[in-house]
């Protein structure tokens, strides 16, 4: 299923280098596919144990510009710290898989692996902190072994997070790749499946292009995003298939800064909880652009979330040739995510664009907090079945000269909606 996947991605691939020409995107780096490096510096082999030291240490080993090569085999690792303009090649045949030992992971407060009041006590499995350039390249696969039991325990860090939200409190379990304070970083061609946590992490990032990845992790692996650029700047996300237990993509800006210019295009996404900006937005996000998009059975698709808690300004965002099928909530742009949030942080998105979007049934909700706030939302040749239903609130809707389908109400929808909160409980019911 997945090569039928990469044959759908190769043909939009084809259909958007004719049709949309690269300097209309949003990211303000021109971005084309990428490119090994010509030059292998070390080729470790798999010994069938842990190989954490020897691949530590041929990345520290490695001039920049060069690549380490695993060719072919399972390496078995812990934790690694990637080093500048060094690449990690991963190539078909090989897969690099994260030993499920919460110690190996552990901060030094004996809390990874164990459900706490904070959730930060894992190391990420592959790090990038502080580096430029390099990154992640080739055929193969990264396996983070959510669904394995972990060292001492019969649970596995999904089953650990599953917990975690029956009893309260929150899961610490090691993200796959946390991007952190880092330039230019490139991830291209390998798959990410089953990380314990989020697949793909970033923070106050400069300049990320993720092209031709598969992400896959089953549809209940609570906590398992896709690639969530936080505070970050000039990304791009393209040609991937993205199917996880939670957002396929996530764009946060708390308090670590602004989210901008961001590009995502030419993707497919099969289950997950869809595209979504927030649900922390206060330090603003802007210039998004979405093209040649389909969600497939995603439980929301388009989706802004946010509340009066983590709100902030969301401008200048674009949808264009996006095809949603069999998604609970296909649009869904909304500012009381969790209806029992209180603060004065105010969710505000305006200059939303929907452009030749396509799907069939579902809600389409687009609600913001008050008059004082309304949305500002335009619509062109935007088509779902007559079955779908309009649920508009604190919104000024513009319909484009293309029109919309099936027709906007003309006055506010009656039916109470439940929270964004309450809606992803009923959606994932705890385990």
């Amino acid at each position: 299923m997945i090569e039928r996947f990469r044959d759908w991605t190769l043909l939009s691939i084809i259909g958007s280098v004719a049709l949309c020409p690269a300097a209309q995107a949003q990211d303000r780096r021109i971005v084309a596919e990428p490119v090994a490096p010509r030059t292998v510096c070390d080729r470790p082999v798999a010994s069938g144990k842990n190989d954490t030291a020897n691949l530590q240490d041929a990345i520290d080993h490695c001039p920049v510009g060069e690549a380490v090569y695993l060719t072919r085999g399972d390496f078995l690792s812990g934790p690694l710290e990637m080093k500048s303009g060094v690449t990690l090649w991963i190539g078909r045949g090989a897969t690099l898989i994260a030993i499920a030992e919460p110690t190996a992971y552990d901060k030094g407060l004996g809390h990874c692996g164990r459900i706490a009041g904070k959730g930060d006590g894992c190391r990420p499995f592959i790090s990038f902190s502080k580096t430029r350039g390099g990154g992640i390249y080739g055929a193969g696969t990264i396996d983070g072994q959510g669904g394995a039991p972990m060292a001492g325990s019969d649970q596995s860090w999904w089953q650990l997070a599953r917990r975690a939200q029956a009893e309260g409190g929150n899961q610490n379990a090691p993200r796959l790749i946390q991007i952190d304070h880092a330039q230019n970083v490139t991830l291209y061609g390998v798959t990410l499946r089953n990380a314990p946590n989020f697949h793909v992490a970033m923070n106050q990032v400069q300049g990320a292009t993720f092209w031709g990845l598969t992400i896959d992790a089953p549809a209940d692996a609570r906590n398992t995003d896709g690639i969530d650029p936080g505070g970050s700047r000039d990304v791009t996300i393209a040609h991937s298939v993205i199917r996880t237990g939670d957002d396929n993509v996530a764009m946060k800006a708390g308090n670590n800064g602004s989210t901008r210019h961001i590009s995502i295009t030419d993707n497919y996404f099969g289950w997950g909880h869809g595209l979504s900006i927030g649900s922390e937005v206060n330090s603003g996000v802007s210039d998004i652009l979405v093209r040649g998009l389909t969600l497939d059975g995603t439980t929301s698709g388009l989706r802004i979330k946010s509340d009066v808690s983590r709100g902030g300004l969301v401008e200048r965002v674009t949808y264009e040739d996006v095809c949603l099928r069999n998604n609970a909530w296909p649009i869904i742009f909304d500012t009381k995510y969790d209806s029992r949030a209180r603060g004065d942080r105010i969710p505000l998105y305006r200059q939303i664009v929907l452009r030749h979007v396509r799907g069939n049934t579902g809600m389409l909700l687009m609600r913001g907090l008050d008059r004082s706030h309304a949305l500002e939302i335009t619509l062109d040749d935007v088509r779902f079945a007559d079955s779908a239903t309009w649920y508009i609130e604190n919104a000024n809707v513009t319909v484009g000269p293309s029109g919309v389908s099936p027709p906007l109400p003309h006055g506010r929808a009656e039916a109470p909606l439940p929270s964004g909160r309450e809606r992803c409980a009923k959606a994932f019911p705890t385990r």
